[in-house]
Formats: structure tokens, C-alpha cells, sequence
């Protein structure tokens, strides 16, 4: 009959655990082509992709290292054997320790390099803190501000993500617990940047509504400065997942922004290419002369990923994409939203 391995399972109506008998010389599929042999003591984590795909990976011994559900989402922090410590929420992988300097590179430094001067920044999400991580690299900036919806996530990677402890303790920092779109609304204050580090948008989940053209156009554009600039993570934008949310978030900033630039890198841990948009009235784009320039004067510190020729490399869409953003005819509204797969919270079922 075999051993039992443990699987860690997350489809975003909850996250579970349970076992399985299988024969040890069974192998895995992964990636269409890497055949890898299950060990006899594995534990592994898999995330349901979509209704025909899943996404495995094996875990340490201590494989799970926290695990709750706050008001708003469900946590899980996992140790992987191939990329280290995994946040999960809402049955979604968020991050994984190996790699998200892809991610929070590409969602950070482009829009505050292309800014002539920004000093102010605002951060919807970006609870686990690598966001803010990365924006105080930056020598300009006299304020960052951070809002997350969930204080437990906050607590949660302040505790656990021990690569953003500075960055939450540092003196430009300005957490808030709140609803982004609430604390927009009722602020005062305006901004150079402002970010969506948002959890992609599920059905039940706190975030679709922070993707909506009236959230852009009433909310959000009136607290940036002029020449300011928005970017947000927009989704999968692969060859195959870009048509989940990721044409029609950029469709829906072209109905608010005169100019808008699409970009994306593939990200080893979410096993696809992600991407991000980012927008503003004014022309902001720079070559990559610039963007290297700009990166020696304002950048403390080395950047692992990002470079002048990388993002514009990464803002050159295939054919197949380039025409389905140009095709797209979708806006996100509260009534008509898009969602990637899985759920949040609100929608489960106890």
C-alpha cells in the first residue's frame, strides 16, 4: 500500500492537512516536464491553481510554522525545502524567502525611479512589510506610509519575517491599521506614489473593491500630487492566466490614467510570469540609462533583480498579451468584478 505523506492542502475555502497512502516510487509532475520522487516522510503543501491544476511543494520537518484566520483572512507561514519560508493567505501564496525581491522590486522601484522627486509614498497592504522594505531604500523619500486592513497579518510577519524587522521599526515608517480605502478618503495629505500591494482579488475576500474604476477615479487619484504616480500588482500575466484580472486591471486604469504602462517578471514561486501597471497624467517613463543613473544616486544598497534594461524588457509584452490588453474591454466595478481562483473568508462555509 505504501507510506503515508502528509499534504498541507490550501483552495482558499480553508487551508488543511491530510494524509495520503501512495506507492514511495510514485513520482510527481511539476512544471509539465521535472519528474520529482516522493520521499517516503514528506510532507508537502499544495495550492489549488485552477479546477484541473495544482501546485505542490515539499515542506522541513517543522513544515508549518504558523497557521490562524484573523477577521479578514486566513495566515499560514510554511517552511519549504525549495524556497524557504512561504506566507500563504487566503490559501494563496503571498511570498516565499527565496524569491520576493522579484516581486517587491518590481512592484517599488520603477515608479519611484521614473518620479522626478518623490518624498511621499503610500502603501495600500503590503502587511508582511517588504514593500516598505524596499521603498526605504530610497534616499528622497522623507515618509512612508503603510495601511493594512489586518492587524494580525501586521503582528503575524513582524514576528515571523525576520528580513523586514528594521523596516518596521524604522523612523520613516508610518504604519496604519485601517481600511485603505477609507483612510485615502478621509486623509488630508497627498502623495508622490501611491502602491497597491493588495492580496489578488477572491471572491469573499477584503481587496476587489480596491481594484474598481470608482476607487481609482474618486478615491485614489485625488490624493495623488501632480505628476504623481500609481502602481499596483495586477495578477498572473502569463501566457495562459493573463486574461484572469490582469487585462481587465489594466483596462479599467486606462479609463482613470492618461498614461499606462503594463510590465512583468516571472516569479519562480507563484510558478508563473506576475504583472503590475502603473499609471499617472503626466509622462513619467525613462530609459534605462536613467533608470541605472537613478539607481546609483537615490538607492541605498544593492537591488538583486531590478535594473534600466530589465524593465524595459519587462515592460515589453509578448504578442499573444499585447493583444489581449489591447482587446480588453472589461472594467471592474463593485458589480462586475473578475476574481482569480479560490476564495476568501467571507465566502467559506463552517
Amino acid at each position: 500500500m505504501g507510506e503515508a505523506v502528509e499534504f498541507y492542502h490550501a483552495n482558499g475555502n480553508g487551508f488543511s492537512k491530510f494524509s495520503e497512502k501512495f506507492d514511495p516510487k510514485a513520482v510527481v509532475l511539476l512544471n509539465g516536464s521535472n519528474h520529482i520522487e516522493r520521499d517516503i516522510d514528506s510532507s508537502w503543501y499544495e495550492e489549488t491553481i485552477d479546477d484541473d491544476l495544482k501546485w505542490s511543494f515539499a515542506l522541513n520537518v517543522n513544515g508549518v510554522l504558523h497557521k490562524g484566520t484573523s477577521e479578514y483572512q486566513e495566515i499560514a507561514l510554511l517552511d519549504t525545502k525549495r524556497f524557504g519560508k512561504v506566507l500563504i493567505i487566503d490559501g494563496k501564496m503571498q511570498s516565499a524567502e527565496v524569491d520576493e525581491f522579484i516581486y517587491h522590486e518590481c512592484l517599488i522601484h520603477p515608479a519611484l525611479l521614473c518620479h522626478p522627486k518623490p518624498e511621499r509614498i503610500f502603501i495600500m497592504g503590503g502587511g508582511e512589510g517588504s514593500a516598505a522594505r524596499e521603498a526605504l531604500k530610497h534616499k528622497l523619500l522623507d515618509k512612508v506610509t503603510m495601511c493594512d486592513i489586518d492587524q494580525e497579518v501586521v503582528d503575524f510577519c513582524r514576528r515571523h519575517l525576520t528580513v523586514n524587522q528594521e523596516a518596521f521599526s524604522h523612523h520613516k515608517l508610518n504604519l496604519i491599521i485601517n481600511d485603505a480605502k477609507a483612510e485615502l478618503e478621509k486623509s488630508c495629505e497627498k502623495f508622490d506614489i501611491i502602491v497597491g500591494d493588495l492580496a489578488d482579488p477572491v471572491e469573499g475576500g477584503p481587496c476587489y473593491q480596491l481594484y474598481t474604476k470608482s476607487f481609482y477615479d474618486k478615491i485614489l487619484k485625488p490624493k495623488l500630487n501632480h505628476g504623481g504616480i500609481f502602481v499596483t500588482q495586477a495578477g498572473p500575466a502569463g501566457i495562459f492566466t493573463h486574461k484572469e484580472v490582469f487585462t481587465s486591471i489594466y483596462n479599467t486604469i486606462k479609463q482613470v490614467f492618461k498614461y499606462v504602462v503594463p510590465y512583468a517578471a516571472h516569479i519562480p514561486s507563484f510558478a508563473d510570469t506576475w504583472g503590475w501597471v502603473m499609471a499617472s497624467d503626466e509622462p513619467f517613463f525613462i530609459n534605462a540609462e536613467k533608470m541605472d543613473r537613478r539607481i546609483e544616486e537615490r538607492i541605498d544598497g544593492e537591488l538583486n533583480y531590478l535594473n534600466g534594461a530589465q524593465f524595459m524588457s519587462s515592460a515589453t509584452m509578448n504578442k499573444t498579451v499585447s493583444l489581449s490588453l489591447l482587446n480588453e474591454t472589461h472594467v471592474y466595478t463593485e458589480e462586475d468584478a473578475r476574481f482569480v481562483h479560490g476564495h476568501g473568508v467571507a465566502y467559506r462555509i463552517y
